[in-house]
């Protein structure tokens, strides 16, 4: 099985639109042959996207990571992030070289600014430019950064080169709709939707039993979980990165990528889930 659907970075670098998130994988040590058979699964899937970060698990995904992708790092691109308060000067090449050292590769494709900080935005872009000189990064974003940020970022001398913005999006959460990605989409810039699944439903639990869900999914002959990573990447601007801590998880984000919603099923859902009216602050987790 491989996934139907992409998204384009600016350098035309093309990825699957479903990848592999890790947020609180490696915690739990019981689960760990688990976890790390299904981010290889994953791999065999076509969801060669793997995002993780320093703050997970405080390395513990990282090093996770690290282990699952052993003899296959060819075929990953992977993804870290670095903590505000160390995305500058020498601080920020350590905690590359960490995730680096914890990950077993000696490069990362992409590393994002996990949140914006007190560091000044351009000590991160001059560092992360200087990371790619040498080889230790391919390319750098940032996450959860709104719309005035994210003008403030591309202001700065080399802030064009921003590869993605990754922010919190799913069904119950459409504020982005509002101003930020269609920013993202003019700047061609894609988004990375964390948590696209409400985190199992938790963040909104009324959204699995919702019977706008069930009809669609009933329709199609799929899990809610699937139409919702199906509504997540309609439009071709945006990759979702759902956690997948077994091989049946996998198996299921990845089958999403080949669902077609039609008209009247995203009609459905846009009146069951509307898009907020007005300016809304950027929702984070």
């Amino acid at each position: 099985m491989n996934n139907t659907r992409y998204i384009t970075l600016k350098d035309g670098t093309q990825l699957p639109a479903i990848g592999q998130g890790t947020w609180n994988m490696g915690d739990d040590s019981a689960r760990r042959a688990e976890e790390i058979e299904a981010l290889q699964y994953g791999l065999e899937l076509g969801m060669n996207v793997i995002d993780t970060a320093e703050m997970y698990g405080e390395g513990r995904s990282e090093s996770l990571v690290g282990e699952a992708i052993q003899g296959r790092r060819d075929n990953v691109f992977l993804v870290s992030k670095v903590y505000p308060h160390n995305a500058g000067g020498e601080r920020l090449v350590s905690s590359c070289e960490n995730s680096l050292k914890r990950l077993g590769t000696d490069h990362l494709d992409l590393y994002l600014l996990h949140w914006r900080g007190q560091i000044p935005l351009h000590d991160t872009v001059e560092g992360m430019e200087k990371l790619v000189q040498q080889g230790k990064i391919r390319r750098w974003g940032v996450s959860n950064l709104d719309v005035e940020d994210m003008n403030a970022l591309l202001s700065l001398p080399d802030g064009k080169n921003c590869a993605t913005n990754q922010v919190l999006y799913h069904l119950g959460s459409r504020g982005i709709e509002l101003d930020l990605l269609p920013w993202q989409e003019e700047h061609q810039m894609p988004i990375m939707a964390y948590s696209p699944l409400a985190q199992a439903g938790t963040l909104r639990r009324e959204l699995l039993s919702h019977q706008a869900l069930q009809d669609v999914a009933e329709q199609q002959g799929a899990h809610p979980f699937q139409i919702m990573l199906a509504w997540c990447i309609r439009s071709g601007n945006i990759m979702a990165i759902p956690k997948a801590s077994s091989r049946e998880h996998a198996e299921s984000n990845a089958a999403a990528a080949a669902i077609e919603l039609t008209s009247e099923q995203l009609d459905l859902l846009d009146r069951a889930f509307a898009s907020p009216s007005h300016k809304v602050p950027l929702d984070m987790i």
